[in-house]
């Protein structure tokens, strides 16, 4: 049965301060800036929320995607129908899996061991692959509350904590009180000073704020830059490269779990909010299935986001509820967005969970760490903290960091069976050359044609004409025989149309080099990269 994909608003959309984002549009209200990605913001940005429901959050671009849609920056994934005009294939949406080294890292150092829960683990912190040095680069919280510590990996595996000059003999890099903390290496920073960036959760006054650090090489930190305005304890911060702002994920005031929005240029002047300035953003809602042991409401406690290839990857930490034998079992569900704002949920499963087995890493609690995951050969690499917890108290226990794996892009795929089914594309436009593919079909077969906007098949980039792909890779060409390349449907509107069977598809993108560099944004990176965008494409593959 065909899927059709229709443009028109939903009934039921939740509102954006008493008119939905496209009523607000049909109504003549000036539009804002246009993204890569061909979605249009409105010129008030970021909406004004009245007041966050248990509803799910309404997304404008899915309700009325844009008539044509760029794909130049990026892999395309299927993790919602933005690009999907028709489909007979079955989407199924995947979760990671902790890999056997974990945890991989241990609170094995003396610095580390505070009272009945010795502590190293991400706490949003940050993992990340500095290409600088060709090294894996992890901050960790030393101790509960106690300190942030520095460790570093050839591999992402094996792990190592070298004796810095810092607090002499240790690998503690910031010494003093802070819970919550973000690290991020920043890509675009021109003052080699500013390279790395610490946001560290305090103490301040009667209530919480973030204070701010810069390092040229993620050791040796400055003293605070500034001092923000107020907000809970679980704030982090993220980059979006793709409107060049920082983005403040605040835990709401007061002690609810929820989520306000703080977005600026200047990592500094973001910094500098007033009581009740930054919107209401994101919380849990009724999707979001408590513990079947609990009879409660779920809360969103922490949100870690990163760009991933053309989307916003967020980390939803999900508080399902306090059983009063071990600490918080939060779990870790996955979220896309397109405009850095709005949230599609589709998948309510944990990602990564806890253990219902006492005696685990995880049994207690897990939680994401800063940068989200790095783009390792054909896996994705996602770091989590986890907490042992303590039988009959509501404590963490052991804290170590864990691994998680996924296939890369593999958070969702497009599936057929013995029959064939096949997925039609939006309007799309591309400045690329060269189609690849995202596909698992070693027993099946994948073709591609190209459709003119009206929906006829452009010779000779027909489907008879299609070389047929049969394979398990994250990075296949697809070309078509008698002809070099897509130059001759560049730069206007066309339909792909896929045929598979026997397989699954990940992602498509079009390359303007035969590598298959994407021009997207690889998270907190992995080894080959030069950067934060996919400039080498196969050269990277293993």
């Amino acid at each position: 049965m065909i899927m059709k994909r229709r443009m028109f608003l939903q009934a039921g959309a939740a509102s954006l301060g008493g008119l939905t984002f496209l009523a607000r549009a049909h109504a003549g209200e000036p539009m804002g800036q246009t993204l890569y990605n061909g979605i249009r913001l409105p010129a008030t940005w970021p909406p004004r929320i009245d007041k966050l429901t248990q509803e799910p959050m309404a997304v404008p671009y899915l309700q009325a995607p844009p008539a044509v849609i760029p794909i130049d920056v990026g892999r395309q994934l299927f993790v919602d129908d933005f690009l999907i005009a028709e489909t007979t294939l079955r989407r199924t949406y995947h979760l990671a899996t902790y890999h056997p080294a974990t945890p991989v890292l241990r609170p094995d150092s003396e610095w580390e061991r505070t009272g009945d829960s010795p502590c190293a683990m991400v706490f949003s912190d940050g993992v990340w692959y500095d290409a600088a040095d060709s090294r894996f680069k992890m901050w960790y919280m030393g101790g509960i509350l106690r300190s942030t510590c520095y460790a570093t990996s050839r591999d992402g595996i094996k792990w190592e904590k070298p004796k810095l000059d810092v607090q002499k003999g240790t690998n503690v890099v910031h010494a003093g009180f802070r819970d919550s903390n973000t690290v991020w290496l920043d890509h675009d920073e021109k003052d080699p000073k500013r390279r790395y960036k610490m946001f560290r959760s305090i103490r301040h006054q009667r209530g919480w704020a973030l204070q701010v650090h810069f390092s040229p090489d993620g050791i040796h930190w400055s003293d605070a830059i500034v001092t923000s305005g107020p907000c809970g304890d679980r704030t982090t911060v993220f980059y979006n490269p793709f409107r060049r702002v920082w983005v403040y994920s605040l835990r709401s005031l007061p002690q609810v779990r929820t989520r306000q929005y703080r977005e600026h240029a200047d990592v500094i002047a973001g910094a500098n909010w007033k009581v009740g300035e930054p919107p209401l953003w994101v919380g849990a809602d009724r999707l979001d299935p408590p513990r079947t042991d609990l009879k409660t409401t779920c809360q969103l406690y922490n949100l870690d986001c990163v760009a991933y290839e053309s989307i916003l990857l967020g980390l939803f930490d999900i508080w399902r509820g306090q059983p009063n034998d071990r600490a918080k079992p939060n779990e870790l569900v996955v979220g896309y967005s397109r405009d850095g704002f709005h949230w599609h949920r589709p998948d309510r499963r944990a990602f990564c969970p806890v253990s219902e087995r006492h005696g685990d890493w995880n049994w207690g609690n897990v939680q994401s760490a800063g940068g989200c995951c790095l783009v390792v050969g054909d896996k994705l690499y996602f770091y989590i903290s986890g907490r042992a917890g303590i039988q009959g108290k509501p404590t963490s226990g052991v804290c170590t960091t864990g691994l998680a794996t996924l296939r890369r892009d593999g958070f969702a795929s497009m599936d057929a069976g013995d029959q064939a089914g096949t997925l039609t594309t939006r309007p799309i436009r591309f400045r690329g050359r060269h189609l690849f593919v995202n596909v698992d079909n070693p027993k099946g077969e994948l073709r591609a044609e190209v459709l003119d906007d009206q929906g006829r098949v452009i010779k000779p980039f027909t489907r008879e004409n299609c070389v047929p792909v049969a394979a398990d890779r994250t990075l296949q060409a697809v070309r078509w025989r008698d002809v070099a390349d897509l130059a001759a449907v560049r730069d206007r509107p066309v339909k792909l149309r896929f045929t598979i069977t026997s397989g699954k598809l990940y992602a498509f993108w079009v390359s303007p080099e035969t590598s298959g560099a994407s021009q997207g944004y690889v998270a907190a990176g992995g080894p080959g990269f030069k950067g934060a965008i996919d400039t080498v494409g196969s050269s990277n593959q293993k």
